[in-house]
């Protein structure tokens, strides 16, 4: 058996409190596919980077095998010393490696490679690190959620190049099903510790729960013999002074352990507080059109979504997920067709972007609506720091801003918020970003028990089969159409995956590649500026308060004897109503452009 290439002993980390490492192992042979997983905040990120050599721990012992070649997929990269995505990930080449290579991934990636740094989103420049750390094909891959920011087709591709590496892999991510298919060995990293299984990531969770079977059973056993050594204390003290100061030696030693000892982080307690029942058609879409210029995002859609129903919107980034989402729930109107929503509808949103949360809020404001310390969760008052803690937040984190949590924690605080308003119908846009695996859980069971009707965005497969009972999927130029079932079940009755379907739309024959080829390069890809990202965010709620004045402005003309009681006031608010409703329209229809502009970049 061949020597590992890189090598943690005992391996030990703090930050100025608890520590967060405390005993790590890590090894990986030549070729090998671990996969590392915990929970949100156990240190994964930060194992991965002592592997890297980016910090130093506090203790233990790192070794890589001479000559052996690390490449690290970072979070945030920082791509501003270079001119384009071209140029760094060419950077990342060695003096024998294919320079085609680098262009191959970035193509594959979604990219142009002309993209300048100054103007990228976050999700280009991850894609961009993830070009870079594969274009070498080195002997060792560190990925740290390497399918942040990629679509169903990119996952599939990637999911196919790793597995065409000849490269050994350490691998975090929260995607099950892209786990199962890489893994060959897991490391799980648990209050401070590694704990190694020469399996892959499929059979992690009985493992799992057998590790923890057998703590609690050996907790209790300690219980039990730590109360019957304090029941001797009590009453069993002899004259026999040396039997006795030893044996007291050792209840001191049972109670430090018991002391010393960690307890599993706790789970997640989701309750969904369920509205009324909504009436049996919920939405009904017929013949809908949308259209984004010359760009068709929905052509000639008709749907029908019944009580009960639980649909998935699947389709790569840019396909127009999210304006579906507001064409069915009456966020937006269609160029043409109608949108019907059923009687007593109560909706529950989580968006993609998380903008609805206040940055500068605190985590009690934010659950609270800033109104006192309770929060009311189906009509019944419950403290918010009782609240906090059933999704893992700690009492010391009520004060805390929402701007520096994590993007865990901002999904948690999100779902939190959510979930404790009455509903009957859930609209979730990516639900899955940074939750951990035990969440993910919980979050499936939510849906699967709840008896409302769910609209649900994600490119997580493994969720997608879970939770859904059928799925609506883009097929390019505006054509959706409804499969039964979950991801793999459109699968099966397609005969092909979401990468094979847009692969297959988007090829051209190859003398028209070739006659096209001199033509000028698609101009490269930007971010949002500042006044788009404000206006963006601002709109709804100006073009909400210009809804309210126009329905008074109707209000008072709907007088009959205004116009002959007083001429004045008639021709002020006819004036008026004339002026906001072409100002509301010019909004929606900004706001249009931008929302648009917003999914095609993919931000």
């Amino acid at each position: 058996m061949a020597p590992p290439l890189l090598t943690l002993q005992d391996i030990a980390l703090t930050f100025g409190g608890p520590p967060l490492i405390e005993s790590a192992e890590l090894s990986v042979a030549p070729g090998e596919r671990t996969c590392l997983v915990g929970r949100n905040g156990s240190g994964k990120s930060t194992l991965l980077k002592i592997a890297a050599g980016l910090v130093e721990p506090d203790r233990g012992k790192r070794f890589v095998q001479p000559g052996a070649t690390i490449r690290y997929l970072a979070q945030e990269p920082d791509l501003s010393a270079f001119p384009n995505t071209l140029a760094y990930v060419e950077a990342g080449l060695g003096p024998g490696d294919d320079p085609y290579r680098a262009r191959y991934l970035i193509e594959q990636l979604g990219l142009s490679g002309e993209e300048s740094p100054a103007a990228m989103s976050g999700g280009e420049a991850r894609r961009a690190a993830l070009a870079q750390a594969l274009a070498p094909a080195p002997d060792i891959l560190l990925l740290d959620e390497p399918t942040n920011h990629l679509d169903l087709p990119i996952i599939e591709w990637l999911e196919s190049e790793l597995k065409s590496l000849r490269s050994a892999l350490i691998l975090i991510s929260h995607d099950r099903r892209f786990l199962e298919s890489l893994s060959q060995a897991t490391i799980w990293l648990d209050r401070g510790i590694t704990r190694r299984m020469d399996r892959g990531f499929a059979h992690f969770e009985a493992w799992r729960d057998e590790v923890l079977e057998q703590e609690e059973l050996e907790r209790h056993k300690l219980d039990r013999k730590l109360a019957a050594e304090a029941d001797w204390l009590r009453y069993g003290v002899t004259a026999r002074r040396k039997r006795n100061v030893r044996r007291l030696g050792n209840l001191h030693a049972m109670r430090q352990q018991r002391r010393e000892q960690k307890r599993a982080t706790g789970t997640v307690s989701m309750t969904l507080v369920e509205g009324e029942q909504s009436g049996t058609l919920v939405v009904e879409a017929e013949k809908i059109s949308k259209a984004y210029g010359d760009r068709p995002i929905v052509s000639d859609l008709s749907l029908r979504i019944l009580r009960g129903d639980r649909l998935g919107i699947i389709g790569p980034n840019g396909a127009g997920k999210t304006t579906l989402i507001n064409l069915l729930t009456g966020v937006i109107p269609p160029d043409e067709g109608k949108v019907r929503l059923g009687s007593n509808l109560q909706m529950v949103t989580l968006d993609q972007r998380r903008m609805s949360l206040d940055p500068t809020a605190t985590v009690a404001e934010t659950l609270t609506g800033g109104r006192g310390d309770t929060v009311m969760i189906g009509g019944q008052a419950k403290h918010v720091i009782g609240y906090m803690k059933d999704f893992l937040f700690s009492p010391e984190q009520a004060r805390t801003p929402v701007g520096v949590l994590s993007g865990g924690e901002r999904n948690r605080l999100m779902l939190a918020r959510a979930l404790a308003q009455p509903s009957n119908l859930l609209v979730l846009d990516e639900p899955t970003n940074d939750l951990d695996l035990e969440t993910l859980d919980l979050l499936q069971e939510m849906i699967t028990d709840y008896a409302g009707t769910v609209i649900l965005v994600s490119h997580d497969r493994d969720f997608l089969d879970r939770t859904v009972s059928s799925v609506l999927v883009s097929e390019g130029n505006g054509r959706w159409l409804e499969y039964a079932g979950g991801y793999t079940d459109m699968v099966a009755q397609r005969g092909e995956g979401v990468q094979a379907r847009v692969v297959e739309k988007d090829a051209r024959p190859k003398a028209e590649k070739a006659a096209s080829a001199p033509q000028a390069a698609p101009s490269p890809k930007r971010k949002l500026s500042f006044n788009e990202q404000h206006d963006l965010k601002t709109l709804p709620s100006r073009m909400a308060e210009m809804e309210a004045k126009i329905a008074k402005l109707q209000e008072i003309m709907a007088d009959p004897q205004l116009y002959s009681r007083d001429p004045a006031r008639f021709e002020k608010a006819s004036t008026a109503l004339a002026g906001l409703q072409e100002e509301l329209a010019a909004a929606e229809d900004r706001w249009l452009d931008l929302e648009m502009l917003r999914e095609e970049l993919g931000v």
